[in-house]
């Protein structure tokens, strides 16, 4: 028989030990360190956005046919010479630290203040240079990295581990990129640690908190992209839902199956072209970004942000071709080796799907089938439906469509898995093998000791 729990024995217990207090006090400053960070890089790739917008409409925006590319080529031999590990989205990079194998110098490939710092400039510049990339997946490693610093202030038998800081950070990135708490603790969950501790439970949420507490401080309690009018949903509305859900799931796993593809050397022959022209590679890849960019009006440019905006207000004059130049785009933009995310480009193509759709069987309902593609494409992309239909709930404050979009994300994940391995968690594993073996104590002094009589 469990004995009741003693109140002034808990009390006295908890206030006794002044250390355990000290850690938590550094924890929450480093989490709302992490969350003004993500705030800070908020307001970088939005000025550097806005600067490029300046570019491309000057002079009708030939331009930017010499601006991107040249930009790019510079963004890739800066991230190659000083922040490798600041290449890409950043969350297989908080996956693949918590791998429990890894020393301090080589998690340090994955996280750091320095690739923290490293990843919202670089990552800046992208924006400047209208790639289509987002700041979501580089807020996960922005947090983290920071969150993981405060590791150097505990002891051995500290209860606050790697593992719980970095995924408290990466949680608290995602809530302040998104201005959305639920969705930072789903994804802490369901895509960062696929378990929760209950001694880290309190400290991911703290950290959440206090992060978001940073966002709505400086941009206000709003929803991302407001909130939408949605008509009352009736059994009219299930093929609209089915085919947007359907459509989604299978671009989705092909955008997945590709971007892992790309990123991890196939196909062989394009892959080694990239490897031994790097930045070449990426000066043509920018060119082409700039080609289908004024193409499309300036549509593809950029996170995709505005577009999505104009099509939930019934606004967008989209091209035709929207979705699959804006899937070109984002997947040219990653496999350049750019610092930046997909997060918000999938939102961005799986709000076009849902727009086209609507075109063609509902238009009268083209809120709510925009919303439903947001998440369908986002859970077939990272296939982690939970974390995608919640980020777009609270985003455009769909609660009267919980029901919809919970069922469109878990189609359209389940439709990815049979054509894709999950993204994030191929990219990890590839990043932990291309890790260099560690050089044990002994045999490091050793090639020292050589290395000095040679």
């Amino acid at each position: 028989m469990q004995q009741e729990p003693d109140f002034v024995q808990n009390l006295r217990q908890e206030f006794g030990d002044g250390w355990r207090w000290v850690e938590r006090c550094i924890v929450l400053a480093y989490a709302a360190a992490a969350g003004l960070c993500v705030v800070g890089f908020t307001m970088v790739a939005e000025q550097a956005f806005d600067w490029f917008m300046h570019i491309y409409r000057w002079q009708g925006g030939w331009a930017v046919l010499l601006w991107t590319p040249c930009l790019t080529a510079a963004i890739v031999w800066a991230t190659r010479l000083w922040a490798p590990g600041a290449a890409g989205s950043g969350i297989p990079q908080v996956m693949a630290a918590q791998e429990t194998a890894l020393n301090d110098q080589q998690r340090s490939r994955f996280v750091s203040l320095w690739l923290s710092a490293s990843k919202i400039t670089l990552a800046g510049l992208g924006f400047l240079a209208g790639l289509s990339i987002g700041r979501e997946g580089p807020s996960v490693q922005v947090a983290a990295g920071v969150m993981h610093h405060a590791k150097r202030w505990f002891g051995p038998r500290s209860g606050i581990t790697s593992h719980a800081l970095l995924v408290a950070g990466g949680a608290a990135g995602i809530a302040a990129a998104f201005n959305a708490p639920l969705a930072g603790i789903v994804f802490a969950i369901e895509e960062l640690s696929r378990k929760l501790e209950s001694r880290a439970s309190g400290l991911i949420i703290a950290a959440i908190v206090l992060a978001g507490l940073m966002g709505v401080s400086a941009f206000g309690n709003l929803n991302y992209f407001g909130r939408i009018q949605v008509p009352s949903l009736s059994w009219h509305a299930l093929l609209p839902g089915i085919c947007v859900a359907l459509s989604c799931g299978v671009l989705g796993g092909l955008f997945a199956k590709l971007m892992a593809a790309s990123l991890t050397g196939a196909p062989e022959r394009l892959n080694r072209i990239r490897a031994k022209y790097p930045i070449r590679f990426a000066a043509a890849g920018g060119l082409l970004i700039a080609i289908i960019g004024l193409a499309t009006n300036g549509a593809t440019f950029g996170a995709g942000s505005e577009e999505v905006k104009h099509m939930l207000a019934g606004e967008a004059e989209l091209p035709a071709l929207y979705v699959t130049l804006k899937f070109i785009a984002t997947w040219l933009s990653a496999w350049v080796g750019v610092p930046g995310g997909i997060f918000a480009p999938s939102l961005s193509i799986g709000a076009g799907v849902g727009h086209n759709v609507s075109l063609v069987m509902g238009s009268d309902i083209a809120p709510a089938l925009i919303a439903m593609g947001m998440a369908a494409f986002l859970a077939a992309v990272t296939q982690a439906p939970l974390t995608a239909f919640i980020i777009v709930m609270e985003m455009v404050d769909g609660h009267s469509l919980v029901l919809s979009l919970m069922a469109a994300a878990m189609l359209a994940s389940l439709v990815s898995r049979m054509i894709a391995r999950p993204l994030y968690e191929t990219l990890a594993n590839y990043m932990l093998s291309q890790v260099p073996p560690a050089v044990p104590p002994k045999a490091e002094d050793a090639v020292q000791k050589a290395a000095a009589s040679s």
